[in-house]
């Protein structure tokens, strides 16, 4: 393999190349750096925690990378971080014209800012140095159509453009994230190569990478992801909640009880750094940190994003709805401070303090309770995906996309592969709730979850993601629902009209004279 230099047609044999240091800070004029440096595989833009350590991933993987960031002590300290690592193939640039032309034809830049606006400048800034058929990556947590917005606009200008969900956080971009292009089929072409190896990699199924589809359906997939995620995350919350005021558990017996689900059915990336944040110190003092950490979470957007479709698309996702409006509840902390001190001064106590439980039968319940309502969660997202899927016509493999969660990600876990089998049995799978498998298992759970939901009530302890998912499970599960009332009501408002049950046809009666003529 050989890599030509800038601007002169002599090649250099890549094994010559491995034998000196990779790692450097580009610095000089653009036609000096075109002499020193042979033109590198792909570029990365934007050095915040993402991008910082996808390229060094990248790198590591053994694709020579040119790195660009506006602020250029990120582009000195990534690579320090190159040396330090390996030295790493891994080149800096303080300005976008020798970032752009550091990268071999066709060029492949892949952008890690912020979504919105600095997406946009950014695309202008390196833009103006690209050419026809070089290939620009967004891989933020990007509105998808915005991603179908720039994908037309760079199209205009013959560029090609991909929206590329990377999920995992800070150590999956370092050691193997799971991506989510979608776009340009022809872009992902490009990089395919590169994807490959630096996914995370899962034994017995392969990269956490495939190609989404067209337009902005890799970002429309991330962002059904972190919804998911949000829906996990309440749940986790939730069962704590529950084992820690009704069972008093102890942080030493939370960090036992997470450990030992993590090596059966619930086996997750999640549950298990919550084992690990029970048994974390407090290096302040003799306590444990977690209960030092502020009640009050924080959010990015693409929660809001998960429910916002969700209503679009007339899909119900209630477990994710209740785990968005638990964080907006958790964010009025001085506002719940005084409601405490006026619902206790009126009467209203932590019931659970008092009670006694047997703590064993507790655990199994409360670890049922979370498995079922993990299945309507990731039923519910699942849902979504399909129904904007047939929406846009991007014709999206439900199980393709269980298979590329199962590493790299938040919400990677055993259960994932569950999932993909059940969408392999039946692709057009209505609901998980109905796959044979997931629907036994619910069916053998419910007892535990519905003593879980009302000892909580009973308790006074709020589990909005287990109460909704049980919801959600008695009305998908039954055959007739109060709807009927509901419709009959419209009707007698606002004429809206009903079906019959008995025989075809739209009906509207006169609600208010019938009723009035019946009193008389």
């Amino acid at each position: 393999m050989k890599l030509q230099s800038h601007q002169s047609t002599k090649t250099i044999p890549l094994e010559r190349k491995l034998r000196r240091p990779f790692s450097k800070i580009m610095t000089l004029p653009k036609e000096v750096v075109g002499e020193m440096a042979p033109l590198t595989r792909i570029g990365l833009a934007g050095l915040a925690v993402m991008g910082q350590n996808l390229a060094l991933n990248i790198a590591e993987k053994g694709f020579p990378i040119s790195v660009y960031n506006r602020t250029t002590s990120k582009v000195d300290e990534t690579v320090e971080r190159a040396k330090q690592e390996g030295d790493l193939p891994l080149y800096g640039f303080h300005d976008p014209e020798s970032f752009v032309n550091s990268i071999q034809k066709p060029r492949v830049i892949i952008m890690l800012v912020k979504a919105g606006r600095p997406v946009d400048e950014t695309i202008k800034t390196l833009s103006v140095y690209m050419e026809k058929g070089d290939c620009i990556i967004d891989g933020g947590n990007e509105w998808y159509e915005n991603t179908e917005r720039r994908e037309k606009e760079m199209e205009e200008k013959g560029l090609l453009y991909l929206g590329m969900g990377v999920s995992g956080g800070e150590e999956g971009a370092r050691h193997g994230p799971s991506l989510m292009p979608g776009g340009s089929f022809e872009a992902y072409k490009y990089i395919e190569d590169i994807l490959l190896k630096v996914a995370a990699q899962v034994s017995d199924s392969g990269p956490c990478v495939t190609y989404i589809g067209k337009g902005g359906s890799g970002n429309f997939v991330k962002m059904i992801h972190n919804g998911i995620e949000y829906g996990d995350m309440q749940l986790i919350a939730e069962a704590y909640d529950v084992l820690k005021y009704v069972g008093k558990l102890s942080n030493e017996e939370l960090k036992e009880v997470f450990a030992e689900w993590n090596r059966g059915e619930l086996l997750s990336f999640l549950i298990e750094i919550t084992a690990d944040i029970f048994g974390v110190k407090d290096d302040k003092d003799e306590g444990h940190l977690v209960d030092k950490v502020l009640d009050k979470t924080g959010m990015k957007g693409t929660g809001k994003w998960t429910v916002q479709q969700a209503a679009e698309l007339s899909v119900a996702a209630p477990t994710i709805a209740a785990s968005l409006d638990s964080r907006f509840l958790s964010g009025l902390k001085e506002e719940r401070v005084e409601a405490a001190k006026i619902f206790k001064a009126g009467g209203v106590q932590d019931i659970f303090v008092d009670q006694e439980v047997d703590k064993k039968k507790l655990i199994d319940d409360v670890r049922q309770a979370l498995y079922a309502s993990k299945i309507c969660s990731y039923a519910q997202g699942m849902n979504l995906i399909r129904a904007k899927s047939i929406e846009k016509g991007w014709d999206l493999k439900l199980g393709e996309l269980a298979r590329i969660w199962k590493g790299g990600c938040i919400i990677r876990a055993i259960f994932l592969d569950r999932i993909k089998k059940a969408y392999d049995r039946s692709p057009n799978l209505a609901n998980l709730l109905i796959d044979p498998e997931f629907s036994k298992e619910i069916i053998e759970r419910q007892a535990a979850w519905r003593r879980i939901v009302c000892l909580a009530i009973n308790s006074g302890i709020s589990t909005p993601g287990m109460s909704s998912s049980l919801a959600y499970f008695d009305s998908y599960r039954r055959e007739r629902l109060p709807a009927n009332l509901v419709q009959a009501q419209r009707d007698y408002f606002g004429a809206h009209t009903y079906e019959r049950v008995d025989m075809p046809g739209s009906f509207h009666t006169e609600w208010f004279k019938i009723a009035k003529q019946a009193e008389n």
